[in-house]
């Protein structure tokens, strides 16, 4: 059975949504869950819900990194947060995977040098998957892990996301994309023009250049990879639009629905466009490229997300992920230096 070490005091409204999603990923999927943080309130919670039987634990950790905490700060001096607790049971062998809903910079802080990184990768990265128009899922990275990243990174960042892919979306060839100002390899910056050159040789479906509004088409690239500057760009502002559009579509069906039937059929199809866009049916983005599995699921996370974010870590650690990226990486270099 999977073990998953869940940060319990994480999100904006823990420990209730992380129960509540502990409860339904273990009824659900079948895997252990050590729920971390103060046992007190996680026990209080607990109790408010039918759990006899199910594979669920509680581990102690006396501290809580806030939203406010700076990342350097809490990697330091929190040791005993849920986070860093959660990351030393992966380190330990005693979980397979770490889920927080917390801070992203403590997280992705926590991860990096707590778990420590696989031998083959330079820096770690954070992999956002965004709906398309297609009904498929297509995926970002780095989307903040790093803010500069060099040629080697990136390259890397492409062999990561092709297997994370691979093994989550169950996609034999994805599709991976450079993004860029423009289609031609020529456009760009030094950095995207270096990496297109890197990109061309390796064993994997590199389909050049991609734009802005191929993200959400579906209709070009599975995984699309930049820096960490410009993905948390993306992120945030795709996240903004998603939200504008969502709330100026209620209000417009709000004032022309002419009928109750009309209202009726109205939700139905508003109900479905908010499940297509929602976040919480991908569960969280992966920080690929560190020892074990890590999910950083949203601050805002409801107990769907949580239990989604948990099944995405049992796949990929399930997948044997790490594994993989480190064959593929050896590949990489071996294509690159014939």
């Amino acid at each position: 059975m999977t073990t998953v070490a869940l940060d319990a005091m994480g999100s904006d409204h823990a420990p209730r949504v992380e129960v509540e999603g502990a409860i339904l990923a273990a009824r659900e999927l079948g895997v252990r869950i050590l729920l971390v943080g103060k046992p007190e309130e996680i026990k209080a919670e607990l109790a408010r819900h039918a759990h006899r039987g199910l594979p669920l634990e509680i581990v102690s950790a006396a501290e809580v990194i806030t939203m406010t905490d700076a990342p350097g700060q809490a990697l330091r001096k929190k040791r005993d947060s849920s986070v860093h607790v959660g990351a030393r049971l992966v380190r330990e062998a005693k979980a397979d995977a770490l889920v927080s809903a917390g801070n992203t910079g403590a997280v992705l802080a926590v991860g990096r040098f707590v778990l420590g990184t696989l031998p083959s990768v330079s820096r770690p990265a954070l992999a956002a998957p965004f709906p398309t128009a297609r009904g498929g899922v297509a995926v970002i990275l780095d989307v903040g892990a790093n803010v500069d990243s060099k040629v080697g990174h990136l390259v890397q960042f492409a062999v990561m996301g092709e297997v994370y892919y691979r093994t989550v979306f169950h996609a034999r060839r994805p599709r991976v994309g450079l993004l860029s100002i423009g289609e031609e390899e020529v456009k760009g910056n030094e950095l995207v023009r270096e990496a297109h050159n890197e990109l061309k040789p390796l064993p994997i479906h590199f389909v050049g250049n991609v734009e802005g509004r191929d993200v959400f088409t579906g209709a070009v690239a599975d995984v699309i990879v930049c820096d960490g500057f410009i993905g948390n760009i993306a992120l945030k502002i795709s996240e903004g639009v998603a939200e504008l559009i969502a709330g100026k579509l209620k209000e417009a069906l709000k004032s022309t629905l002419a009928s109750q039937v009309g209202y009726v059929l109205s939700k139905r199809a508003y109900a479905d466009f908010r499940r297509k866009i929602d976040y919480s049916e991908y569960g969280g983005a992966p920080l690929l490229g560190v020892r074990g599995v890590c999910i950083i699921a949203h601050g805002r996370s409801n107990a769907n997300a949580i239990k989604n974010a948990i099944r995405v870590a049992a796949e990929m650690a399930g997948g044997r992920v790490n594994e993989k990226i480190e064959r593929d990486l050896s590949a990489a270099s071996v294509a690159l230096n014939t």
